[in-house]
């Protein structure tokens, strides 16, 4: 068993894609003709979004993410985190917490992209000495 893709849902998945692919310099993998569901190449899996439309018609309920209880994050990792979180904030990201050191040898900043979904942005974890 693998993990294959994690879906989002939104209101708008054309726009949702255009977003990541400005603001985390990611690849659009595919966006179905319908626009309800679209993919980003991020490795072996993917992250992908359906429309809350979509869903709905599915007969599921999704609820809307709410920025100050978030239930998950989305992790992106980059040698350069002042500088990817300079670009997500140019593109429209909302900062939550700006570049910091954490004790456990990671450098994280946070945002929350367009939908309310909290994102950080992070380096790699740095062993201790």
């Amino acid at each position: 068993m693998k993990l294959r893709y994690t879906i989002l849902y939104v209101d708008d998945v054309p726009a949702t894609l255009e977003f990541y692919e400005r603001a985390f310099n990611l690849r659009r993998k595919m966006l179905h003709e319908s626009g309800d569901y679209g993919e980003l190449a991020t490795g072996t899996t993917s992250l992908s979004f359906s429309s809350r439309t979509l869903m709905a018609d599915l007969g599921k309920t999704p609820s809307i993410p709410d920025p100050g209880k978030p239930t998950f994050e989305i992790a992106f990792e980059t040698e350069d985190v002042k500088g990817a979180l300079e670009q997500a904030l140019k593109i429209g990201a909302k900062l939550v917490q700006d570049v910091r050191d954490e004790p456990w040898g990671q450098t994280t900043a946070y945002v929350v992209d367009p939908n309310g979904f909290l994102i950080e942005i992070c380096s790699p974890v740095r062993a201790q000495a």
